[in-house]
């Protein structure tokens, strides 16, 4: 088994309180995305309503990646919580963003901006397109695939320009939407990834385990260097000191 190890985090409110929502995701949004990641990694869950959300400082520092899935309860995520999730971006985490987690209170924090977007939900077709086909998150599949069912996310999404985007969404009401970005902040990945809904199986459908397994690999921490910042009183090479003379 691979040695990275994984935090699903959910807020687990939808299914507690929606029939159409459990009848899906039975046991939670968290439970289905482990279950399909198990076989590769060291996967562990969290959720909202947990001590510390979940997060506990003990939970992040044994975490490499760190997946997000919100919706209903943006605003219930403890700023600390955020502020902690943050810190371990910055350290080297890697943190996948599902979703309506464009919202969430650590992707914005992460992007500098507001998230927003236009949406419809209808329940329509979402063609999804490989942009760059090369790229780690990318491999195993087709030029694009399709979700049957999907909520629409259109453009003007308010991030940042991504370093790379991998994926271009196309609906069948004819928005489009820039659905696979990748982002570095400090010694950490960012992946945001629009497809999922919780009324809808999308994370039962294969291309999209594909891609979020892929994901988790390339959001790993590589075991580079340690940065040091700050005064560096004993230089690397000889120098002869500069004596003003002058005076």
């Amino acid at each position: 088994m691979s040695s990275i190890r994984v935090t699903v985090w959910n807020e687990f409110r939808h299914e507690k309180i929606d029939e159409k929502v459990r009848a899906v995701y039975p046991d939670g949004i968290h439970t289905a995305i482990a279950s399909f990641l198990k076989g590769n990694f060291d996967v562990k869950t969290a959720t909202l309503d947990e001590p510390e959300h979940g997060l506990t400082d003990e939970v992040l520092a044994n975490t490499d990646v760190l997946i997000w899935w919100g919706h209903m309860a943006h605003g219930d995520v403890k700023d600390e919580i955020v502020d902690r999730v943050y810190a371990r971006v910055m350290e080297g985490m890697g943190l996948i963003v599902l979703h309506s987690a464009h919202f969430s209170k650590i992707f914005r924090k992460l992007m500098g901006s507001t998230c927003n977007l236009k949406w419809r939900e209808i329940g329509e077709k979402e063609r999804i397109y490989v942009i760059e086909p090369g790229h780690p998150i990318a491999k195993g599949l087709p030029e694009y695939f399709e979700v049957p069912h999907a909520e629409m996310y259109g453009e003007r999404f308010d991030i940042p320009a991504p370093d790379t985007q991998v994926f271009l969404s196309w609906f069948q009401g004819g928005e489009l939407f820039r659905s696979g970005c990748c982002y570095h902040r400090g010694a950490g990945k960012v992946f945001y990834f629009r497809p999922g809904h919780e009324t809808y199986k999308v994370f039962y459908q294969k291309e999209i385990q594909t891609v979020i397994t892929n994901a988790v690999r390339w959001a790993a921490p590589v075991a580079g260097p340690t940065v040091t910042f700050g005064h560096r009183p004993e230089p690397i090479e000889d120098v002869t000191p500069y004596e003003d003379k002058s005076a």
